[in-house]
């Protein structure tokens, strides 16, 4: 399990950080991890839609692990439609998360797992963190798009090329619902991607 590897995946991590400061932000302009070209390497998920730039600044992140924003704070509104949003995702149940306080999203059984290497841990996928930014699988090419578009940034086991964690990003706090329907459609994407389903993130509104 991928999650019995976290140790060992966080000891690397943080040798490879050594030589930086903990409280030191990182941004957007993250190193990217090379993706698949071919249709061979490619698995799960549908063609998605085209992404807008994200027009506010890029939050600052931690370059540590845990990887989480600092110094933002969701809109009420908006990270409860976020909620119902994701909740209301066939299949998906609202667990505490394998990796600590947060809201995990579980698929539960009567779901196919497309992509197994996409999955944190047992069948969650992606997580909701306090502030209302997640992490999530996506599919590695469309990751690097979300990162380029700067609506996430890549965790540092993606950074690090660590096996296991190829388009693991984290998306940031969506701070109005127009932002909000681009960083659910990032988790259409990613419920597509581990589940080879073709859901259409409008229907879910």
């Amino acid at each position: 399990m991928k999650f019995n590897n976290l140790i060992l995946s966080g000891f690397l991590v943080l040798l490879f950080l050594s030589s930086c400061s903990n409280d030191d932000p990182i941004t957007q302009d993250a190193i990217f991890v090379e993706v698949p070209d071919t249709e061979e390497e490619m698995q799960g998920g549908m063609e998605s839609e085209e992404l807008p730039p994200r027009c506010d600044l890029s939050p600052e992140t931690t370059t540590n692990v845990p990887h989480h924003q600092i110094g933002v704070q969701f809109v009420p509104e908006v990270n409860e439609e976020l909620f119902r949003r994701v909740y209301s995702l066939p299949g998906i149940e609202n667990r505490q998360s394998v990796v600590g306080e947060w809201r995990g999203m579980w698929l539960t059984d009567d779901i196919t797992i497309a992509v197994p290497d996409a999955l944190i841990s047992g069948r969650e996928f992606g997580h909701i963190h306090d502030d209302g930014s997640l992490h999530i699988f996506l599919e590695p090419s469309r990751a690097n798009e979300t990162v380029t578009a700067c609506w996430g940034i890549f965790h540092p086991f993606a950074v690090q090329q660590i096996a296991g964690w190829d388009g693991f990003v984290m998306l940031y706090t969506p701070q109005s619902i127009d932002e909000l329907s681009v960083t659910f459609q990032l988790i259409v994407d990613g419920y597509n991607y581990v589940t080879g389903q073709n859901l259409i993130a409008t229907n879910y509104y």
